[in-house]
């Protein structure tokens, strides 16, 4: 199975070395250097990811756009809904770490919701192929997952944190909840996903922020 994640072309191949060079670099950085020169960049990286992985994506057509404006505009307005309502995720606000905002939500946000799912979502359709609706549940859990180890680490970054400190519970029901449709538009959408990119990416977000979840900053 993990032959299917070995990059084939050129542009993977750079992609790759570029992503996993960038991380690595904000990790000595974040620890050794100047920590908050590297964090000020975060909306910069995620950007530059974001382009690589549109990049890397076989086809681009309508459907994908579909998709990806989808993710973007239900994860803005839930943003929205969470942060000036406390809806859906709880109670919290975030920091000044993620760039411009609107209505208290980094625009950085709403790109980070397509790009969790398309790359989420490339990754279950792997194992279980030609299975949309598993596939979705498996990505949406995948995200979950994500914001498992992410939530540890927000507030040390000023990314995001939560009035009580620690994420509840409901934050990650919601997570599910508000996921789980808009995988499904890309399982159904997207026919042709890319999946060696993704892989690489959704491995360097768990190493990179299960790395600052287990150390005091």
């Amino acid at each position: 199975m993990l032959k299917n994640f070995i990059p084939t072309t050129s542009t993977a191949k750079i992609s790759i070395a570029l992503i996993w060079l960038f991380h690595f670099c904000g990790v000595l950085g974040i620890i050794y250097g100047n920590r908050e020169f590297f964090l000020q960049t975060t909306p910069l990286n995620l950007f530059f990811t974001f382009v690589l992985l549109f990049i890397n994506q076989p086809l681009i057509d309508q459907n994908i756009v579909k998709a990806a404006l989808v993710a973007f505009v239900i994860g803005m307005i839930v943003e929205i809904l969470g942060v000036n309502y406390g809806l859906i995720f709880g109670e919290y606000g975030y920091g000044n770490n993620l760039g411009v905002k609107v209505m208290g939500v980094p625009i950085m946000i709403g790109i980070n919701w397509v790009m969790l799912t398309f790359i989420t979502g490339a990754v279950a359709s792997t194992f279980v192929p030609n299975r949309k609706v598993l596939a979705s549940c498996i990505g949406a859990l995948l995200m979950v997952l994500l914001d498992l180890v992410i939530e540890p680490v927000a507030p040390k970054f000023d990314y995001w944190e939560f009035s009580n400190a620690v994420a509840p519970l409901t934050n990650y029901i919601g997570w599910f909840c508000v996921a789980l449709p808009i995988q499904l538009a890309y399982h159904f959408w997207v026919t042709k996903k890319e999946r060696v990119f993704s892989f690489h990416l959704v491995l360097i977000q768990f190493l990179f922020f299960g790395v600052f979840a287990l150390i005091a900053l």
